[in-house]
């Protein structure tokens, strides 16, 4: 059922995109058709398929490392009083300056390679990661707390049986925020400078003049995001069994 609902919601956008390129008339190189986009797929496949790996390997390195920079970091910001006073000031002032705007610096020191894009990615996903899991940790309910305190839990046994649990759901959260916004980081860094990936492609292709096949990279671009976030949201939930949605459609899903 689930899936005949997406099937139908695809099947309607791409029906939608046909009926405004009939209605507006727009030339090949403005808006070109679904058509013309599946021809360039069959095409272009073997340079498509090159340049998703590249981007791919690009997303996931930058979620892995920044998901766990993010946990590292709000597990210090809980446990440490010291820590706190000086990397929340930070946390906060870096937010205050576009992250985007650290793409050619980060060109200039880290080179046009992988590397580059990588840290791009990590820095658009740590700081939606550490507040999600920092706000987690610091709102455990007091009863467990003072439960905790009458068995006499030492301080390590209250953050990995009390603190930790409380805070999976919030973590949770954040981490679907960070895939979400993880290929921004590395398509921003391609397009900077790079000599691979999607975000190259799609600028060279733009130039070139070829749309038709800057409009299949970007629903490759797309097809990859759906699916990480499908797939890390689908392992969440697997992981995470006690914290269950409550609204009618995901109560429908789960019967």
């Amino acid at each position: 059922m689930i899936a005949a609902r997406r099937l139908m919601t695809f099947a309607g956008l791409l029906l939608a995109w046909q009926g405004i390129v009939w209605l507006t008339q727009a030339p090949g190189y403005i808006l070109p058709a679904p058509v013309a986009v599946a021809a360039a797929f069959v095409a272009h496949a073997g340079t498509l398929a090159h340049h998703a790996s590249t981007t791919v390997v690009e997303i996931v390195s930058g979620l892995l490392l920044g998901s766990l920079l993010g946990f590292g970091s709000a597990l210090s910001l809980s446990s440490w009083r010291s820590v706190r006073r000086w990397l929340l000031p930070v946390l906060v002032v870096s937010q205050a300056m576009p992250v985007f705007a650290l793409a050619p610096i980060l060109m200039l020191w880290l080179g046009y390679g992988m590397a580059s894009k990588i840290a791009m990615a990590v820095l658009i996903i740590y700081f939606p990661v550490t507040a999600a899991c920092f706000d987690g940790l610091r709102h455990t309910p007091r009863g467990w707390l003072e439960l905790a305190a009458t068995m006499r839990a030492t301080p390590g046994n209250l953050l990995r049986s009390i603190r930790l649990p409380a805070a999976l759901p919030a973590a949770a959260s954040g981490l679907r925020v960070a895939t979400a916004v993880a290929p921004i980081g590395a398509v921003v860094g391609e397009w900077v400078g790079s000599s691979a990936g999607l975000g190259y492609l799609m600028l060279h292709a733009n130039g070139r003049m070829q749309i038709d096949l800057m409009f299949a990279a970007l629903v490759t671009l797309a097809t990859i995001s759906l699916a990480l976030y499908f797939s890390v949201d689908y392992a969440l939930k697997r992981a995470l069994p006690w914290h269950r949605q409550t609204l009618a459609d995901d109560e429908e899903e789960n019967q």
